[in-house]
């Protein structure tokens, strides 16, 4: 049967959706957009409802029939919305901060529309070399040396897992021709990383076939930060004991408590041992762009490697990762895999983003850098950093006068950990069972959000202060609310 083209508004049309319709429905979900953004307060930061209840509301089989643009978006504020939690709220003072700007997101819509695949130079040049060009731009802002080339993955999990795998193809074990299974020719490998690492190290253990056992995680100092003493103690035993070390991951931002290690001096074991030196820069490592803050860069610009998440804390929707390498040709080692369908003219004399990792299909995120740094500008971005770390010191400064309240660690940034804690119950069973509550009161409450995390042993409640959106008062309220809570507790005692 030879399909209707003649009335694009017949539902049996093949074509796209009629420029008309998109324009009219993309105009109204802007302004739905803007509205949300307007009101965003309004909404409760952690959605009211149990597990399956969004699904309920679906219907179990696909819709035979197209359904009308009016119908679907009207089903985002009856099902999806009552369904979020609000990331972009100002509230929201959980994990991390993953706040979207205007600009990150009409670059995403553009990106949307182009709909590019930025696997070779020239399935995207465009692509290819605006990364290039934003990458530099962001590794100046950030006082990083020109030896750096840049490449953008989508989580800072995967870029890590790269980084840990071109340090193994460092290593010479020959692994990506024979892998690591039933070899005898193979030690052990080592990969070290503080107690303090984010898990998602553990997961690229696993991942590579190393092993969750070939992951040595070193002790740290009473400011969670690595004891590199501890470092090359370990490193000489592992030695004496024939397993081959290949690997060191610093953090610069931790994900509980945003502590720096103490990267210079890591940086000297790694040289003297020749091991690949990786630093996760994540959440923590974009207050580098701020002039008096660039000391918890001190001794990255001698790492092999290192990355931040500009989707954390400069303000870009999810997800962006950008990860740069002194030695990008040993990631390219590691990777590179041309099918003869993939050659091009131009090969040899730019760079194919495909070898340099597992993605052959690549998004072009970097039209989100480009907006957003040009938007805001670079004063711009380190003036809201600024004032993220004051509104970090402001809590900290209430938090420490507060009797009641133990501070659980350093405050190197806008991220604090602190617990309840009273003067008459020292037993730590008791206290656990006390900030268990104390949480499960403030979770309840869905004014604010915050998390939790465990700093040696001990459960801890923890607040972060990184969203675009936040403001004096917004800190205010939550301050006001966590007090609350802890004073009704207390008074039960």
């Amino acid at each position: 049967m030879k399909p209707s083209t003649e009335n694009k508004n017949d539902v049996k049309f093949l074509g796209d959706m009629p420029a008309d319709q998109f324009r009219k429905f993309g105009y109204e979900l802007i302004d739905w957009i803007a509205n949300y953004f307007e009101n965003v307060e309004d909404y409760p930061v952690l959605p009211h409802i149990k597990p399956g209840d969004i699904r309920k509301q679906l219907p179990l089989s696909p819709p035979d029939e197209g359904e009308t643009m009016e119908k679907i978006l009207k089903d985002i504020d009856k099902i999806i919305v009552p369904g979020l939690t609000h990331w972009n709220h100002p509230n929201f003072m959980a994990y991390f901060n993953s706040s979207s700007s205007g600009p990150g997101i009409l670059a995403e819509l553009l990106a949307a529309v182009f709909n590019s695949n930025g696997m070779l130079w020239r399935t995207n040049p465009s692509s290819a070399e605006l990364e290039q060009h934003t990458l530099q731009w962001l590794r100046q802002m950030l006082g990083m040396p020109e030896d750096f080339w840049g490449i953008m993955y989508d989580t800072a999990s995967v870029a890590s897992m790269h980084a840990i795998a071109a340090a193994r193809e460092q290593a010479g074990i020959n692994v990506r021709e024979k892998g690591l299974a039933g070899r005898n020719d193979l030690p052990k490998l080592r990969l070290y990383a503080s107690e303090q690492a984010h898990s998602s190290i553990d997961k690229s253990a696993i991942t590579l076939g190393l092993g969750l056992e070939s992951l040595k995680k070193v002790p740290t100092d009473d400011e969670f930060r690595m004891l590199p003493d501890e470092l090359d103690k370990a490193i000489k035993e592992d030695k004496k004991n024939g397993l081959l070390p290949f690997c060191v991951i610093a953090t610069v931002g931790t994900t509980s408590t945003t502590s720096i290690d103490p990267v210079s001096n890591i940086a000297d074991i790694c040289e003297k041992e020749n091991l690949w030196l990786h630093v996760d820069g994540a959440h923590g490592g974009s207050a580098a762009i701020i002039p008096e803050m660039q000391w918890i860069f001190k001794g990255v610009e001698r790492a092999d490697s290192f990355l931040i998440n500009p989707h954390k804390w400069l303000f870009h929707p999810v997800d962006i990762t950008a990860f740069y390498t002194r030695k990008p040709e040993i990631l390219k080692r590691a990777f590179s895999l041309v099918a003869d369908y993939l050659k091009t003219p131009e090969e040899n004399i730019v760079d194919n983003y495909m070898n340099y990792g597992i993605q052959l299909g690549r998004r072009f995120r970097a039209l989100k850098l480009w907006f957003t740094i040009r938007y805001f500008g670079v004063e711009g971005l380190r003036d809201r950093l600024r004032y993220h770390l004051f509104l970090g010191k402001e809590f900290t400064t209430w938090l420490d006068a507060y009797p009641a309240f133990e501070r659980m660690a350093p405050v190197p940034m806008s991220t604090i950990c602190f617990r309840l804690h009273p003067k008459n119950i020292n037993d730590e069973n008791k206290l656990e069972e006390l900030n268990l509550g104390f949480f499960k009161e403030i979770d309840t409450n869905s004014e604010i959000l915050i998390s939790h995390t465990r700093l040696n042993g001990k459960y801890v409640l923890r607040v972060n202060m990184s969203g675009l959106r936040m403001e004096l008062r917004h800190i205010k309220k939550a301050w006001e609310i966590i007090k609350t809570k802890a004073e009704e507790i207390l008074t039960k005692l």
